[in-house]
């Protein structure tokens, strides 16, 4: 007998039943997943109660889907071309929704495609999207993010596209730095992918800048500046125009994001205020969530100024203003920098 999408809603969902052994057995197998861990280390119900919805249960989503990730399943999935459009979705929808949304997405087409990396295209996906996985944890987190960082970058690694391995590993590198997280870690992705290729490009653009705030957090600040220039140039041949909102992008009003972080960060005031200005002036009205970035590193500049009761207290109220579906993991990382 088919099971679907209604019976596990009406069933196993609610708990009413649990699936017999047999289907343990299926559960398992779909999942490239040893049965003893659905049936001991893993809560069945809570497994159960967000199977239909997520494929796997958020909690443990990463867990599962790294064991099985190199499984090579049978079945039909979706078209290559159907992956481009998806991951284009994803680059615009990151920028506005939450974290757990994106996650919850995410585990369900990181089930589907782990079946279909036969090709180099494929890994080359893959890998973006494992690299978006990563971002919905807290980069803090080094037993989550870091592991699907590193996962990322040997599936781009597979596909033999340099532009991928490039910004997979430029990518991770300013996500961990911009949050101040795993500095090593950012460190070694931003290294990687200035090794890897010379040529100006966005992962070659997030690399530099992710290298840029790592400097900067470990009181280089020499070298922090000097990135920051070398940003710059390679921003004039390979940034993105300012109708592009996608997280794949690189307008100037988000190289003023990095530049007014970094500035704050450093304690260079008239830096920060004139990046801070000019990336409000492009920022789209449709993206508050950065709005209440550049916000905060005018808290965070206030208190490398010395006033750090105003600049607290202003880093909170534009955080408390902005709804808090909006809130992202970063942007509470960031608070937490303030407020330490």
């Amino acid at each position: 007998m088919p099971i679907g999408r209604e019976y596990i809603s009406r069933r196993w969902e609610s708990c009413k039943t649990e699936p017999s052994a047999f289907w343990m057995r299926h559960l398992a197998a779909v999942l490239d997943v040893p049965l003893a861990v659905l049936e001991s280390e893993v809560n069945r119900r809570l497994f159960l109660s967000t199977f239909a919805a997520t494929t796997v249960a958020p909690g443990v989503a990463s867990d599962l889907l790294a064991e099985g990730f190199s499984a090579r399943l049978s079945g039909a999935g979706p078209t290559v071309e159907a992956w481009d459009s998806m991951l284009t979705e994803y680059g615009a929808d990151y920028m506005t929704l939450g974290a757990a949304e994106i996650q919850k997405r995410l585990a369900i087409d990181l089930a589907v495609i782990q079946q279909q990396c036969d090709t180099p295209r494929m890994w080359a996906h893959a890998s973006r999207l494992m690299t978006l996985f990563a971002k919905t944890f807290p980069g803090s987190d080094g037993s989550k993010a870091v592991s699907w960082y590193r996962m990322a970058a040997e599936s781009a690694d597979r596909s033999g596209d340099i532009s991928t391995r490039v910004w997979v590993r430029g990518r991770a590198a300013i996500a961990l730095g911009y949050e101040g997280a795993s500095l090593p870690i950012a460190h070694m992705f931003a290294d990687q992918a200035l090794a890897l290729d010379d040529k100006p490009s966005l992962g070659r653009l997030n690399a530099i800048y992710g290298k840029a705030h790592v400097a900067a957090l470990t009181g280089d600040f020499d070298t922090a500046r000097a990135l920051d220039t070398q940003g710059r140039r390679v921003f004039d041949h390979a940034g993105s125009g300012d109708d592009e909102a996608s997280d794949y992008a690189v307008p100037y009003w988000r190289l003023g994001v990095f530049r007014s972080l970094l500035a704050a960060r450093l304690g260079d005031e008239a830096t920060a205020v004139e990046a801070q200005d000019e990336a409000r002036r492009l920022l789209p009205a449709t993206m508050p969530r950065f709005a209440t970035h550049l916000e905060l590193h005018r808290g965070l500049m206030l208190v490398r100024t010395g006033d750090r009761e105003g600049g607290v207290a202003y880093a909170r109220a534009a955080l408390d203003a902005l709804p808090p579906e909006k809130h992202s993991l970063t942007l509470r990382m960031l608070m937490d920098e303030i407020s330490s």
